[in-house]
């Protein structure tokens, strides 16, 4: 990147740091956390598509299984260079390289069992992972899970070993015995070591009473320990043998070093790699927490910016994760011609915010995360975002302030000069300026003069600007140039307060009298300043800006309005939808009870018949009435019953329903979703669709056309018996399953722990059914502190974690008692 101090200084402006700090915490190993807070930004767009098709398969595959195992994995980066200089690793080093390397196998095993299609960039990074089984067996083969070195590791060490617990034991039994025999001299039944040789606590007073070499005296001088000459040759040959087993122990970790040494390439690229699926992990983590939405570069000469309901990632932390105050989301839609924006209104309204948040927005893309706004996400790939980013507290506007904003303006377009001459392109290289106040600090009119002709610079040589100003000159360079466009922060002139939501294509009014009453200015003083504006122009500006504010307002009404209308005509068809399946199912239930009182009638009846018919053999033969009787009844039972016909057939009377194809939007009714087919039905009608990033099977049961048609369920072939078929009855209501809603739904992402336990009390006592939680994955605290305290809820009968498509160990199921 040319000019790296520039744009060094707009990250410390953005606050970038701080982001990554928060991104760092989503990342699994010490390398991810490392590597996380210092995150280079990519130089070219194929590699933040990468970056971002990495994000995207991680986050389904932790949504498919749950959080990957990175336990083991451990920051071995040290240790390789040390083996690789030729020294000698300790145990523990040893053992931290074979724990890594059974990790990532673990993890590649993981990706490798997954569909090709659905990992194929994690495949990618993984492809030149190499593990060495045969190092890790070598290395648990001779250090144990403390990291010391094992009996086994050599025959050597093993009959060392032998030997040491012998003479131990020895020498243990010969000072048990002399302390047996001298009890009155000895200050403590006990055997200790001083200098590595094995000695006992003496009486000062009695130290004759036992022949030896003093080795140390306590503080007091009241005991001496000694070492007695009785164990002095065994206290050497322990030395010795101690010597000898500290050599091998060494001989052996050297083999293992040289081992690892031999192929330190792969184990550091291992190491690498380690850390990029844990970034790829933190980044999808992070989306999820975050609730953004996957980019999507465009070209912004031809395509139109579009970020709606757009969030502040910083503020959305603060408000989630630290109790702050909501964030107001922005939309932002730019389109292909435009360069320069400019964003005006009043102080304390939030242009500042909006400026951070699209450059922000800009380097998260770049580096493979979601944004925090709804779909679609569409921006452009930049090489260098550039700002000019003041202190919005402070209220210093003296010379020393603008001269150096007026440096780093300067710094701004010698970074843009050299990157459009380091670029082999004809066209400009693709760049984002921010500029805060420009031309603030100096004389209204010569600032106002110097902003305009800034502004105009930058038209040419960046391909996008946003400028915040108070300058109403700069309105009117829209009606003059189609490059440049309006933009404002909204005020409620009700409230005398910002509502902090950008307003496009109307500039705004700085409402300087309008905020200082409303921050307590002496009312005499404000309406002397309203007498002193000067008339004409600026106030004729001023009404038309308010008419236009009041007809936007006036159309967003009507458009909720009408959103309203229509969510209450969707509400009214899905109630008459159920009513009507309510309706079939009781017309069905009769159905089945009619036929079912028929036939018990036409048993009794032939019964009867029977009974006539014996009663008639026996007496004058008159059974050809009887037979009569019997072939009316059956005329009877075929009318009231259903035909063969129509069994044999059940086609015929089948209700009328549509074929979901591949491609087809539907609606899943008990989700109240709209998503696509992406597989088709199979035998037993089940199919696989897609909303948002979310995949899930579903049955055809579920499912209806976006105008209200149930799907055609697969014929299915009876095994019984066509003429008698079971009578099934109708499920009761407590058999069918539970269907996650909004009601049932208690999301604590973002919460403490203790916050979190009184919502969910709340929640258990108020349910009337399943309850769903939504905790994330994080650092996982959440998720333990919460089925902690499930465990020893007396109103929780059980819990479980959510399936995969619906939110896997990031939502656990509650089952109230």
């Amino acid at each position: 990147m040319s000019c790296p101090t520039i744009q060094a200084e707009t990250l410390e402006l953005l606050e970038w740091p701080r982001l990554c700090q928060h991104l760092a915490t989503f990342a699994a190993t010490k390398l991810g956390k490392i590597a996380a807070q210092c995150l280079p930004l990519p130089q070219r767009q194929s590699d933040s598509e990468t970056l971002l098709a990495q994000t995207l398969e991680a986050y389904a595959l932790e949504a498919k299984l749950g959080q990957l195992p990175f336990e083991g994995i451990q920051d071995i980066g040290e240790a390789l260079a040390w083996a690789g200089r030729g020294g000698i690793l300790k145990g523990n080093n040893l053992l931290y390289i074979a724990t890594t390397l059974a990790a990532m196998r673990h993890i590649r095993r993981i990706i490798d069992a997954q569909e090709e299609e659905t990992v194929a960039h994690l495949l990618t990074l993984v492809a030149d992972l190499r593990t060495y089984p045969e190092l890790e067996r070598q290395i648990h083969h001779c250090i144990d899970d403390r990291g010391n070195v094992t009996d086994r590791a050599s025959e050597t060490l093993g009959q060392i070993r032998v030997k040491l617990k012998a003479l131990r034991d020895d020498i243990y039994q010969t000072l048990q015995r002399l302390m047996q025999r001298q009890g009155n001299a000895i200050q403590e039944q006990v055997i200790t070591q001083r200098e590595g040789r094995f000695v006992i606590p003496v009486k000062a007073s009695h130290k004759e009473s036992i022949p030896g070499i003093v080795h140390d005296a306590s503080s007091s001088g009241a005991t001496l320990y000694i070492e007695p000459k009785a164990v002095l040759d065994r206290n050497n040959r322990l030395r010795q043998l101690q010597r000898q087993e500290q050599a091998e122990e060494e001989r052996i970790c050297q083999q293992l070093s040289a081992a690892v040494a031999e192929v330190q390439e792969d184990l550091e690229q291992l190491l690498a790699i380690a850390t990029a699926l844990d970034l790829a992990i933190a980044r999808a983590r992070y989306s999820y927490w975050i609730q953004g939405n996957v980019p999507r570069f465009i070209d912004p000469a031809q395509d139109t910016i579009t970020l709606r309901q757009l969030r502040h990632p910083l503020l959305e932390w603060q408000h989630r994760q630290e109790q702050g105050s909501p964030t107001i989301p922005i939309d932002l839609h730019i389109q292909p011609h435009i360069r320069v924006v400019a964003i005006t209104g009043p102080n304390t309204g939030g242009k500042t915010v909006t400026l951070k948040t699209l450059g922000l927005t800009v380097l998260m893309a770049k580096i493979g995360l979601f944004i925090p706004a709804r779909e679609p996400v569409e921006l452009p790939w930049v090489n260098a975002v550039l700002a000019d980013i003041g202190d919005e507290q402070s209220i210093q506007q003296s010379l020393s302030t603008f001269s150096g904003h007026i440096r780093r303006i300067g710094r701004i377009l010698t970074a843009l000069d050299q990157l459009n001459h380091d670029s082999n392109n004809s066209s400009l290289v693709s760049s984002l300026v921010l500029l805060d106040e420009v031309g603030a600090g100096t004389d209204p009119s010569e600032g106002s003069a110097l902003a305009i002709a800034l502004l105009k610079t930058l038209a040419d040589r960046a391909h996008l600007t946003i400028a915040t100003t108070h300058f109403g000159e700069l309105k009117a360079l829209k009606y003059g140039d189609d490059r440049f466009e309006n933009a404002s922060v909204e005020f409620n002139e009700v409230t005398l307060s910002p509502t902090y939501r950008l307003l496009w294509g109307i500039p705004g009014r700085s409402n300087a009298l309008a905020i200082a009453q409303r921050l307590g200015l002496d009312p005499s003083i404000v309406a002397a300043a309203q007498h002193h504006l000067t008339p004409g122009a600026t106030t004729e500006v001023n009404t038309v800006i308010a008419g236009l504010e009041a007809q936007r307002r006036r159309q967003e009404n009507k458009a909720q309005e009408a959103a309203q209308v229509l969510a209450q005509a969707e509400q009214l068809h899905r109630e008459v939808s159920q009513k009507a399946d309510r309706l079939k199912i009781w017309e069905q239930d009769l159905k089945h009870q009619q036929e079912k009182a028929i036939q018990t009638t036409l048993i009794q009846a032939k019964t009867d018949i029977a009974q006539v018919i014996r009663t008639l053999q026996q007496g004058t033969p008159t059974a050809q009435k009887a037979h009569k009787a019997t072939a009316d009844l059956d005329q009877l039972a075929s009318k009231h019953l259903p035909s063969t016909a129509s069994k044999a057939n059940p086609k015929a009377s089948m209700p009328k329903g549509f074929k979901p194809q591949v491609g087809d939007r539907v609606r899943v009714t008990n989700l109240g979703q709209v998503a696509e087919v992406i597989t088709p039905p199979d035998a037993s009608g089940e199919l696989s669709v897609r909303f948002g990033l979310m995949k899930m099977t579903v049955s055809l049961k579920d499912i209806e056309s976006l105008q209200g048609e149930k799907a055609l369920m697969p014929e299915v072939k009876p095994k019984l018996d066509p003429k008698n078929p079971p009578a099934t009855p109708p499920a009761s209501p407590s058999s069918q399953p539970a269907i996650r809603t909004s009601h049932n739904t208690l999301d604590l992402r973002g919460s403490r722990v203790a916050d979190a336990e009184i919502e969910l009390d709340r929640a258990i006592a108020q349910a009337d059914g399943p309850l769903w939680v939504i905790h994330g994955h994080g650092t996982g605290k959440l998720r333990r502190g919460i089925q902690e305290f499930l465990k020893q809820h007396p109103q929780v009968d059980r819990f479980e974690p959510a399936d995969n498509h619906d939110g896997g160990t990031g939502v656990t199921i509650v089952h109230p008692k």
